[in-house]
C-alpha cells in the first residue's frame, strides 16, 4: 500500500491542476468581496481602497508568522516532520514523473526567471512613466527592486541545499530556501494585477484570475521539477506575499494622500 507521500507523487499532475483550480476559486471569491466593499464605499461618497490598513497589518503578520513556522519546522529536523516530507516527496517525484511532462513544466517555469521578470518589469515601469503615473511607477519599482535583496538575504541566512534530480531539463545554482521563483512570481504577477486593476476599468475578474494562475503555475512547477522542496515554495509564497502586502499598502496610502491633496 502506498504511503501518503507516494500517493501524492503518483497523482502529482492531477493534484497540480486541482490546486490551481482551488487557487482560482479563492482568488475569485476575494475579488468579489473586495469589489462589493469598493462599491459600498462609492455609494457612501468615500474613496474606495483596495487594501485597508487593518487588513494589511493582519495579512502581513499572518504571512510572517507562517514563514517563521515553516523555517522553524525545518531546523534540527532533517529527516522527520516537514523536512522528512520534503525529502520523501522530492525522491518520489524523481521516480514517478514522466519525461514529457517534465519537459512541458520546464518550459512553463521560465515565466518566473529573473531575466524575464526584470525585462517585463522594465517595460511596465517605462509605460507607467510615459502615462505620468508617478506614484504607481514608484510603488512598482520599489516592489520589484525588493525581490532579489530580500530573497537573496533569506537564502544566504538559511543556506539549504536543493533536492537532487537527474532529468537535466533545468539546473539551478544557489540555495533552495525560500524559492526565488515563488517569491518573485508572487510579487511580479501580484503587483502587475494591482497596477492593471488601478488603470483598467474592465476585466478585473480576468486580471485577478490570470495573476493567481501564473503564481500557482510557477510555484508548483518548481516542486514538480525537483529544483525546490515543497516547503521552499510555501515559504517563498509567504514572504513574497508579505512584501507584496507592504508595497500595495504603501501604494494605496500614496493614492489616497494624493487624492486628498487634489481635493
Amino acid at each position: 500500500m502506498n504511503t501518503p507521500v507516494e500517493w501524492i507523487a503518483d497523482h502529482a499532475l492531477l493534484l497540480w491542476a486541482l490546486l490551481l483550480l482551488l487557487a482560482l476559486l479563492v482568488g475569485d471569491l476575494a475579488w468579489q468581496y473586495n469589489a462589493r466593499w469598493q462599491r459600498r464605499a462609492l455609494q457612501q461618497g468615500r474613496v474606495p481602497i483596495m487594501l485597508r490598513w487593518r487588513v494589511a497589518v493582519m495579512f502581513w503578520l499572518a504571512l510572517v508568522l507562517c514563514f517563521g513556522g515553516i523555517a522553524l519546522s525545518l531546523t534540527g529536523q532533517p529527516v522527520s516532520g516537514l523536512g522528512g516530507f520534503d525529502a520523501s516527496l522530492a525522491a518520489d517525484l524523481r521516480a514517478q514523473l514522466p519525461l514529457p511532462a517534465l519537459r512541458m513544466i520546464a518550459a512553463i517555469t521560465h515565466l518566473g526567471d529573473t531575466l524575464w521578470v526584470a525585462a517585463m518589469a522594465t517595460v511596465v515601469l517605462v509605460l507607467l512613466l510615459l502615462r505620468r503615473q508617478w506614484s504607481l511607477a514608484l510603488s512598482w519599482g520599489v516592489a520589484l527592486l525588493g525581490i532579489l535583496p530580500i530573497n537573496g538575504s533569506l537564502k544566504a541566512l538559511f543556506r539549504r541545499a536543493r533536492p537532487l534530480h537527474d532529468h537535466g531539463f533545468i539546473i539551478e545554482p544557489g540555495w533552495s530556501f525560500p524559492s526565488g521563483h515563488a517569491f518573485g512570481a508572487m510579487v511580479f504577477y501580484g503587483m502587475l494585477a494591482y497596477v492593471l486593476l488601478r488603470l483598467s476599468p474592465r476585466f478585473h475578474r480576468a486580471i485577478v484570475a490570470g495573476a493567481v494562475l501564473m503564481i500557482g503555475v510557477i510555484g508548483i512547477s518548481r516542486i514538480l521539477l525537483q529544483v525546490h522542496y515543497f516547503s521552499d515554495v510555501l515559504a517563498g509564497y509567504a514572504m513574497g506575499a508579505a512584501w507584496l502586502v507592504l508595497c500595495i499598502g504603501a501604494a494605496e496610502w500614496l493614492r489616497h494622500r494624493n487624492a486628498g491633496v487634489g481635493a
